[in-house]
């Protein structure tokens, strides 16, 4: 018998919720450390997402668990806290949310029509702005400036060492180092921080809902949009200018929040490269793909609004 399995049996006996009542189905999706299952009850319909973790990291996922009640009180449409607790005897915490009916947004958008796409986006917009309605009130969280400057540092000190460069790099280094006193004086909002089409259910051609809140943060609301040229674009464009626009009630956005993506996005590209040679080394050309688009919507950051966005 497997792991999985061994673990998915002690988890349906050690959760009074699940005992005798449902099944589990491993999700291999993701990066996420957690282990995560879709619980299926014994007519197979899925009724919740469990996550799995280890004990030690009992403390955050208390902290993630009451954020998302949180989100459900100010009515984000997002999976919904069940349940948390331990298993000590098994060196493992669990949490039980809602599941979302529905299929991958990234798997669905580009099977639908452009504006569809786009009404996605702009629902997947008022959703964002509902989520950063959360100020932090932990003054020890510290201010976004030193945070991000900081975890800036070490990134541009581990890929200068790593080995890989970037083309244009000169330029992109260039842009970074131009614009980072921008990030001064920033909001400490609640952020999702993975926000993008992997993680964002669509249901009969409309938004369902968000999940995976695990890598949830504190700081610059406007950090939150830099997956849209990273990852969401990939999929769908209609969807990315849908999310911004919706995001700011169908204004044009002023050249603060585009510069500001700019430099999220920019500082994005020399972490992702450490990132990827630390945790999935196989996938680096596949990861270098994404940051030649990324300098070439940007004209290696010559340019701050991306060439797929349209008016």
């Amino acid at each position: 018998m497997s792991d999985a399995t061994n673990e998915a049996g002690m988890l349906l006996d050690g959760i009074p919720m699940l005992r005798n009542r449902y099944r589990l189905e491993r999700i291999q999706k993701g990066y996420s450390s957690d282990r995560k299952y879709i619980v299926y009850d014994h007519v197979g319909i899925p009724r919740y997402v469990l996550r799995a973790y280890g004990i030690q990291h009992e403390e955050s996922k208390k902290e993630e668990f009451r954020m998302l009640q949180r989100m459900e009180e100010i009515s984000v449409r997002c999976t919904k806290p069940i349940e948390s607790g331990v298993l000590p005897s098994q060196g493992l915490g669990y949490m039980i949310v809602s599941y979302i009916e529905g299929e991958e947004a990234s798997e669905v958008l580009p099977l639908l029509s452009e504006k569809e796409q786009y009404d996605i986006g702009v629902q997947a917009g008022l959703e964002l702005r509902k989520i950063h309605q959360i100020p932090c009130t932990d003054d020890g969280v510290g201010s976004w400036h030193e945070r991000m400057s900081a975890k800036y540092a070490r990134n541009r000190a581990e890929y200068a060492k790593c080995g890989v460069a970037i083309e244009e790099e000169s330029s992109l280094l260039s842009f970074i180092d131009g614009n980072v006193h921008l990030m001064k004086n920033r909001p400490n909002l609640f952020q999702h921080d993975d926000y993008h089409v992997g993680n964002l259910v669509v249901k009969d051609g409309k938004f369902s809902g968000v999940i995976d809140f695990n890598r949830y943060d504190w700081g610059d609301p406007i950090h939150e949009f830099l997956k849209a040229g990273m990852f969401s674009a990939e999929a769908s464009v209609p969807f990315c200018i849908g999310q911004i626009q919706g995001y700011h009630d169908f204004n044009e956005p002023r050249d603060e929040f585009w510069r500001l993506y700019s430099l999220y996005l920019a500082m994005t590209l020399i972490s992702s490269v450490v990132w990827i040679l630390r945790v999935r080394p196989e996938e680096l050309d596949s990861m270098m793909g994404k940051i030649r688009k990324v300098m070439d919507d940007h004209d290696c950051f010559e340019r701050i609004v991306p060439k797929w966005y349209r008016k």
